[in-house]
């Protein structure tokens, strides 16, 4: 039995009551859902090195202590329909994603000079069927 791809990449969504948070080997995401019509200039983010704020409308949605330091000034936000995501910010997750997968399936391989191409979607092929 095979495990669904986010659970083979170490990529596993935590849900909770404001969105959902999930993290790769260097990066995490955090998907906080808003209320529609809300605007870049209703959300204040901040990111230090060891904590993390965020209040859209006044209201904050969460604020606390990082397990780590992080590198503040690589932090960014964006502020996206659900409908209408930048497909090239999607396309580079996948392509990341895909690359850091085969890294973990691979350990002995050196993989940080490739480069994804061709079916990457969702991970790449599905090769779960294949006997091992």
């Amino acid at each position: 039995m095979s495990a669904p791809f986010e659970e083979r990449s170490g990529v596993v969504p935590c849900e909770t009551p404001w969105g959902q948070w999930y993290q790769t080997l260097e990066e995490v995401f955090i998907e906080v859902r808003v209320p529609p019509g809300t605007r870049a200039q209703d959300v204040r983010c901040g990111l230090q090195s060891r904590h993390v704020a965020l209040a859209v409308g006044g209201r904050e949605i969460l604020k606390g202590k990082l397990f780590d330091s992080t590198i503040a000034d690589e932090g960014t936000w964006t502020l996206e329909s659900e409908y209408a995501a930048d497909p090239w910010v999607q396309d580079q997750m996948q392509r990341k994603l895909t690359l850091e997968r085969f890294q973990k399936e691979n350990p002995g391989f050196d993989f940080s000079g490739a480069e994804i191409s061709g079916n990457y979607t969702k991970g790449g092929p599905d090769f779960s069927n294949l006997e091992k």
